[in-house]
């Protein structure tokens, strides 16, 4: 999952079909980018950075959420 773009989505106040709306996507596209099951190309990426006001290479991190603090399963 992309923990990072879930959050800066949520900061924004925005839901998944806003953000999905404001992207020009539809709302499965932007939900399998957050899961992090999809890419999405650069211009989706671009315009997610300045959304959220954050660089894209932050949000496009996936983090690992069967993973513990100290990295134990």
């Amino acid at each position: 999952m992309r923990q990072n773009l879930k959050e800066a989505r949520l900061a924004a106040g925005m839901t998944q079909q806003q953000m999905a709306d404001e992207l020009n996507i539809s709302l499965i596209y932007y939900q399998k980018i957050e899961a992090g099951s999809r890419t999405g190309d650069f211009t989706i990426w671009d315009k997610l950075e300045d959304i959220t006001g954050i660089h894209q290479r932050k949000l496009r991190e996936i983090s690992d959420n069967h993973l513990d603090q100290k990295g134990n399963r």
